[in-house]
């Protein structure tokens, strides 16, 4: 008896309110309907903003200013000494190999950070794997010979940047001594002679031949590819791409 009696209490209290919203010109199904299209309305204004906010950071990020780099580069043969930070990173990368390019675009900022912050050293190991894959070959080699050309002229930063932002195509001629040369001189860098005379042409052949023959740089297979990066002498697997922030974090 006493939960019949307070279903029939709801089903009166039901009634009367119907009976309230009938007066004022709204039926049940009616305000049902305005209910829904209520939180139909905040959802889609919630979901609109959601993605207002995820535009706005992504805008940010990608407008962000670079990086300027204010760390110091040597070279000894064909690798490049840049930093002087505790933590070292040994970067193998051919100027010709798209990932290598990747590899930059993804990193090259981070790297640049930490290398101001004098929290790493990285050696930029110039290798030249792709030398047939222009037309006429050589383009690797002309490229890193350019890269070590640039390091005495204190702009190998900025052309080491340079030479990603503009890679060439595989089975292209590849970027001509001149196209190079100009590379240097609109960061104010004379490096026409160093480029036209191969100045560094023996110690990328030597470079590229080491690395190919040390067993921690071989692939599964026992072949040597670019790029490949060691972090403190040990292999980096770049599918982990919080990698160098967490060897940073400890």
């Amino acid at each position: 008896m006493g939960g019949a009696s307070r279903n029939e209490k709801k089903r009166k209290q039901q009634e009367a309110a119907n009976a309230r919203l009938r007066a004022a010109g709204i039926t049940p199904t009616t305000a049902e309907k305005d209910g829904k299209r209520t939180t139909f309305i905040a959802v889609a204004v919630l979901a609109v903003l959601v993605l207002v906010v995820g535009v706005v950071v992504l805008l940010t990020r990608d407008s962000a200013e670079p990086v300027v780099p204010i760390y110091t580069a040597t070279a000894s043969g064909g690798v490049v000494t840049a930093g002087s930070g505790p933590i070292v990173v040994d970067v193998y990368e051919d100027y010709l190999c798209p990932v290598c390019e990747r590899f930059e675009e993804r990193y090259g900022q981070e790297l640049t950070e930490a290398l101001n912050a004098g929290q790493i050293t990285v050696r930029y190991h110039a290798i030249a794997i792709l030398d047939e894959l222009t037309d006429p070959p050589g383009y690797s080699t002309r490229a890193a010979n350019a890269a070590l050309c640039a390091v005495p002229a204190g702009v190998f930063p900025a052309y080491h940047a340079r030479l990603f932002d503009e890679q060439p195509a595989e089975r292209s001629p590849g970027l001509t001594d001149e196209q190079l040369t100009a590379f240097g001189t609109e960061l104010g860098a004379d490096l026409g002679a160093c480029i036209s005379g191969a100045a560094h042409a023996d110690a990328v052949a030597a470079e590229t031949g080491l690395a190919a023959a040390t067993p921690v740089l071989r692939n599964a297979d026992g072949t040597f590819g670019t790029p490949t990066v060691l972090l403190d002498g040990a292999r980096v697997d770049l599918g982990d791409t919080g990698w160098l922030q967490q060897a940073l974090g400890a």
